[in-house]
Parts: structure tokens; sequence; C-alpha cells
């Protein structure tokens, strides 16, 4: 297969097929394929690069049986849990955030989804935060009806994240309690408000290659230009505790796929990034354009300064215009 003419195809307009793609993940000499994801990377973004933060606003008790995570109350495991974050404490972090000119913020809450007075609790912040920061503000709070997002429009919220998390064959192992489909209603919801959309997945799960392309592939459909990429973080307590981390070509590959299939989105490294130690810089000469900086919401990131000082280091723009 000769990769460079599959990036000179997506250059010209040309959009990666399905049987491409697996012929891609299949047969391509990684060195090969991963700069090949660069390039198409620089030709559709240059070198901007999209930084954002999320606030762990509400923290666990969540009724959902999402078999990676920590804040569901079905598993034993040691986190902080709280209804609301204080808003002393979201000030404070936004305020650094800002500081460091970090693009977008959003607010993240656990459960199934929000009730009309935790909606306007959650408001509240936001206009709190407007009134001192510069930030674009997004949203992450479970399962939307029309007028929540239309209120969430109202609070100044410009964009909507629902990540699919996998793809819908896989998804029915790692989630019973709701279904691909509900996510994908909930972004068309979003969508419907004039809420930009952010959703992306985890990788790392026990799914194969396969089913991570059919998650990009997916998230094209979807017409989705901002996609979180997770790498699952094992967390005691949970049903994936013990499944063995991914290694640094998977992680590389995987973003690589991601930027070829959707090469006009944003591909944002997200949580379980620090696993990789300082071969995580390697993934945004691998595809990727973007990150969530700081903590995550039950694990901690790498330090906002490093971030920023190797990101600078590698001659992209951080600007925030």
């Amino acid at each position: 297969m000769n990769v460079q003419q599959i990036s000179e195809q997506i250059i010209g307009g040309l959009l990666l097929n399905r049987e491409q793609a697996r012929e891609l993940a299949r047969e391509a000499v990684t060195e090969e394929l991963l700069q090949a994801a660069d390039t198409v990377r620089l030709h559709f973004h240059g070198q901007r690069f999209d930084l954002c933060s999320i606030i762990n606003a509400r923290s666990g008790r969540c009724s959902e049986d999402c078999r990676y995570c920590a804040q569901s109350a079905r598993y034993q495991t040691e986190i902080t849990e709280y209804d609301c974050i204080p808003l002393t404490e979201a000030l404070a972090q936004a305020r650094a955030l800002d500081a460091c000119k970090v693009k977008r913020l959003s607010l993240v809450t656990a459960g199934h989804s929000l009730s009309r007075e935790q909606l306007e609790e959650q408001g509240q912040i936001y206009q709190e935060l407007a009134q001192v920061t510069g930030l674009l503000f997004c949203a992450s709070m479970g399962f939307l009806t029309p007028g929540k997002a239309q209120r969430l429009r109202e609070f100044g919220v410009v964009r909507y994240h629902c990540n699919l998390e996998s793809c819908r064959e896989f998804f029915p192992r790692i989630c019973t309690t709701h279904s691909w489909e509900d996510k994908v209603r909930t972004l068309e919801v979003a969508r419907a408000a004039g809420l930009e959309l952010c959703s992306g997945g985890i990788i790392g799960m026990g799914e194969t290659v396969e089913h991570r392309l059919e998650l990009a592939l997916e998230l094209r459909e979807l017409d989705v230009l901002s996609i979180p990429i997770n790498i699952l973080t094992p967390i005691p307590g949970t049903p994936l505790a013990d499944l063995q981390p991914l290694t640094p070509d998977e992680v590389f590959r995987c973003l690589a796929l991601f930027r070829l299939i959707n090469p006009l989105a944003v591909i944002r490294l997200a949580g379980g990034r620090d696993q990789l130690g300082t071969d995580q810089y390697s993934c945004f000469v691998s595809g990727a354009n973007g990150a969530i900086v700081g903590d995550y919401l039950t694990t901690s990131g790498s330090s906002l300064s490093q971030d920023i000082a190797v990101l600078s280091a590698l001659e992209f723009d951080l600007r925030r215009d």
C-alpha cells in the first residue's frame, strides 16, 4: 500500500473508505502511517492547536453501569462524591486555566442526566465564570432534552460533549443501562439547539482495531468536528481494572487512523495520556491537534505548564483567537 498516495487522496478531498482504513490498519508501516497523518493534519489545520479543560462539577453516585467508570455507584471505588462543585473552587480552576490561555472549559457532571434544579445550579456557575474569564464554555451533562439544551445555550454554552465511548457493535459490552443510540440522540438534540458537538471514545477497553475504525467512521457520519480520544486508565474496583494498558505504538496508530478518517476534525488527546509518559507528545506529530489539559474527572493529568512548554517547542500555535 502506498500510504503517501492515500494522504494525497485525502488532501485532494476524497474520504478514506472502510476498506482503505482496514488495509492501512493491517499493513501500513507505523512510521509511514504517522507521517501521512501528520501531513493531513498540517494541510487542514496548520500548526493551530486546540487546548481545552474540564471541571468535575458533579462527582460520583452515577446510576449507570459503564464498566470503565469510577463514578458508577455500582462499583466500589475511592472517589470523592459531591452534588455540585463549590463556586469558589470552580472559579479558582477557571481563572488558572484562563491565565494560561486555555481556549475552552467544560463543566462535567456524573449521572444519567441533570434535573432542572441541578441544571440551574450549574448554570449559575457558567454565568459567574463568564464574568471573570475569556473561556469558551462546553458542557457534558448526560442525556439532554430540547429544553435543557436550549437552557445551556442561554447560560452561554456553545458546545456539547457526549462521548459515544465505542462503536455501536462493541458498546453493549461496556454499558447496559443506556445504549449507543441514546448517545446519538443526545448529540442530535444538542445540534438541533445550535450547539457544536464534541464526541469521541475510549481505547483499550478490550475492543479490536476494527472496532476503533468503526467508531472513527461513525463519528464522521455524524459530522463531529471535535473528537477526544481517551486511553483507558484501569481503575481498581471497576470491571475493567485488570486490562493491560495499550502500548504507545497502538495509541499512535489509532490516532493516525482517526486523523485520516476525520481530516477536518480536531483529534483531541484526552484522559489517560499520562500513562505514556513523555511518549505522549509523539501523539502530536501523529495526527492529533488538540488536548484536554489539567486533571481529568477522577485521574490526574500532565501538568499544564509542561504541556504548554512541549507544545510550544513543537512550534504549535496555542493562540485562542
